[in-house]
């Protein structure tokens, strides 16, 4: 496959007899049509949760919301645009070893009284949604129906693959250069200070391994930190250990090392390098087979306003990630071969979020940055067949529009309602009142971000377009129930995404 990740071993029995029981279901799958795999990511902060909730919300309302005769909330998704979808559900979860996605909280967070954005994700979960729809086109037109498996897990997560092709001395040297660029300098200065100086040669030590590991986690976390918005380095479990906190799997560093030093015996070096193979083989190595054999489709939400507020090394380092990002796909076009005996991801689609933070004028700019951002990926998929697209969305959407007249200007604004605690130009709000702000334009030429150009304001106007705003009110319908929450898109992202599995 194009970006296959290199193994650093030839395939055990288990593997083995995972892949024959992936080719098995994948055969199966085939033959009924009946089933997706969609993988939803993105680094922290990028949406996932909501992107899901507002998903599986609008699908599940879509059919009675038509018998009442409102309106469509999703007019490019064309399954409910020609009125053929008939009902969708939720089905128990089918992976009885992972944690299901919790739908109902989510949704609750949105909608309820005391409105506020669900937690963020912080390790994989699964959901299954069913469609059931009027089929008008292929071999078995009439009444079918589509089980959507949503597989959720963090970025970080994910950015972790490519190390399973990387011995330990190279991924310390990578690491070491990447933490000396001018934005991580700063930043890593006190661990690259505790870490240069070492001889890595020296004997083992359990403290010594504990106090590297802390210090490197806390340069990881303050480049993460949303002042900086610089994409995470793996190890992506340095930040979300979960039940991993405080093993040895997650207790080493990089150093100063050559693959030589590594081999001797009682080194600190070592010693590192036996827990970087630990973490990769039994973290890293799982993650990617259980969770990715058999994945169709992918979307990967990127936060690039964040990215664009940072400033140029923000925006580099964006895109790098997003390289790597795709490295780690199975990506390539499915034909029959292809779907019994190794399933790939045939369409991928990178979703800028947070387009309701900047006025429809700029979301044209916005997807062109996202694309200009994602190039070498995109180029990487395109050759092995895969289809790739970008789109600006926000799956819920929490702001509106306005023109606000100054003097005899009227001046683009979008208003919304400020998370407590949000402040703007000395005022800070409770949580209760909009705003209108001015949220600036976008520059046309996509390669100014890497010059530093991101919005363009009015002269002695602040940027605020990242003040945190809360969700929208929910209505409700006939039924005392939330209707779909207004979103920037996702009908579009659902078309390109599923579209063609409900024909």
């Amino acid at each position: 496959m194009g970006g296959t990740l290199p193994s650093p071993a030839l395939p055990n029995l288990s593997d083995l007899i995972f892949e024959t029981g992936i080719a098995a279901r994948s055969f199966a799958d085939f033959v009924t049509g009946s089933g997706l795999r969609l993988g939803v990511t993105g680094l922290s902060r990028a949406g996932k949760t909501i992107f899901i909730t507002a998903l599986i919300h609008q699908l599940t309302r879509a059919a009675k919301l038509a018998a009442e005769g409102r309106r469509n909330t999703l007019p490019v998704f064309r399954l409910i645009a020609e009125k053929r979808l008939t009902g969708a559900r939720l089905e128990p979860q089918p992976n009885d070893a992972v944690p299901r996605f919790a739908y109902e909280d989510h949704l609750a967070a949105l909608t309820a009284a005391d409105r506020h954005w669900p937690e963020s994700t912080r390790r994989i979960s699964e959901l299954r949604l069913t469609i059931e729809f009027e089929r008008k086109a292929g071999w078995r037109p009439g009444p079918s129906s589509l089980s959507i498996d949503i597989v959720d897990y963090p970025g970080e997560w994910l950015l972790d693959l490519p190390l399973l092709g990387k011995t330990y001395a190279q991924w310390s040297r990578e690491t070491l250069e990447a933490s000396a660029a001018a934005a991580r300098a700063s930043l890593a200065a006190h661990w690259r200070g505790a870490t240069l100086g070492l001889d890595p040669r020296e004997p083992a030590s359990e403290d010594q391994a504990r106090r590297l590991a802390e210090l490197f986690t806390g340069y990881l976390k303050a480049a993460r930190a949303e002042r900086y918005a610089l994409s995470t380095l793996p190890p992506g479990r340095f930040l979300m250990p979960g039940d991993l906190e405080g093993s040895p799997a997650l207790t080493f560093a990089p150093l100063q090392v050559e693959d030589a030093d590594t081999e001797i015996a009682g080194s600190l070096a070592a010693m590192m390098a036996r827990r970087y193979e630990a973490y990769k083989t039994h973290v890293v190595r799982p993650f990617f087979r259980d969770h990715f054999a058999r994945l169709d489709r992918q979307i990967v939400l990127v936060d690039a306003l964040a990215a664009l507020n940072s400033g140029p090394a923000a925006v580099r380092d964006l895109e790098n990630a997003l390289a790597d990002v795709l490295t780690a796909f199975r990506a390539g076009r499915s034909n029959l071969l292809s779907t019994i005996f190794r399933p790939r991801i045939d369409k991928i689609l990178f979703a800028a979020t947070k387009a309701d933070h900047l006025h429809h004028t700029s979301h044209d700019r916005l997807e062109s940055i996202l694309r200009h951002l994602v190039g070498r990926a995109i180029a990487r998929a395109e050759n092995v067949g895969a289809a790739v697209d970008v789109v600006a969305m926000a799956a819920v959407r929490a702001t509106r529009e306005a023109a606000v007249q100054q003097g005899r200007q009227n001046l683009n604004a979008i208003v919304g309602t400020p998370l407590p605690g949000e402040e703007i130009g000395g005022e800070v709000f409770d949580g209760t009142g909009e705003v209108a702000i001015f949220p600036g334009e976008l520059p046309a030429d996509p390669r100014a971000v890497f010059r530093g150009e991101t919005l363009a304001v009015s002269p002695g106007e602040a940027d605020y377009r990242f003040v945190r705003f809360r969700p929208p009110l929910a209505e409700l319908g006939t039924d005392g129930l939330p209707l779909p929450l207004p979103h920037i898109r996702l009908d579009r992202a659902l078309e390109f995404l599923m579209g063609d599995k409900v024909r």
